[in-house]
């Protein structure tokens, strides 16, 4: 295990020394939302909570994708289409892999009739965008600069934060008053 740990910073620490600008999506906002999801899913934590986690990291990863490929001048809706289609269809793996034993079984979780994770993903998505729309727009607002360092990566987390934050009280006050989730 220790081996493996090892293994995956080294590989990230490569990852951000090879990274030379940051653009729309930065690397360290990537990176700390899925050492968060990876982290979630060893502590055994709800699975709409970690899809949260999930989403975000999803559209940080074809933000970033996209990025690159345009600075790499790749030209035509069908690479970004692409794009999108091969990181979503990765976050569904989640439900096939390993076959035979998914790590996320549809039919035993769901919240007001919908799979926890899935709910998860698309909550995280949504906050994620709107908090990369928002941060432009305090940046357009202020000159082109942010208000703070790290602004860019403190929103988008801080966002997913957020959004777990009020899923964890959701998910504990609601039983408590004798509300089904499912």
């Amino acid at each position: 295990m220790k081996k493996h740990l090892n293994l995956a910073l080294s590989a990230c620490f490569c990852a951000m020394c090879l990274v030379s600008v940051a653009h729309a999506v930065c690397p360290v906002c990537t990176i700390a939302i899925g050492a968060g999801l990876e982290g979630m899913r060893m502590l055994g934590v709800k699975d709409v909570i970690t899809g949260i986690w999930a989403g975000g990291l999803t559209v940080s990863l074809i933000g970033w994708t996209a990025n690159y490929m345009r600075r790499r001048n790749v030209r035509g809706w069908f690479w970004y289409l692409l794009n999108v289609v091969v990181y979503v269809a990765l976050l569904a793996g989640v439900y096939f892999v390993p076959r035979g034993n998914p790590i996320v079984k549809w039919w035993e979780n769901c919240m007001w009739g919908i799979d926890q994770f899935l709910l998860g993903v698309l909550v995280g998505a949504v906050v994620f965008i709107l908090m990369e729309v928002w941060y432009m727009h305090i940046k357009k607002n202020n000159g082109g600069h942010a208000q703070f360092p790290f602004q860019k990566v403190v929103m988008p987390f801080g966002g997913l934060l957020l959004a777990t934050l009020v899923f964890w009280l959701i998910i504990k006050v609601l039983p408590a008053y004798g509300v089904v989730l499912c």
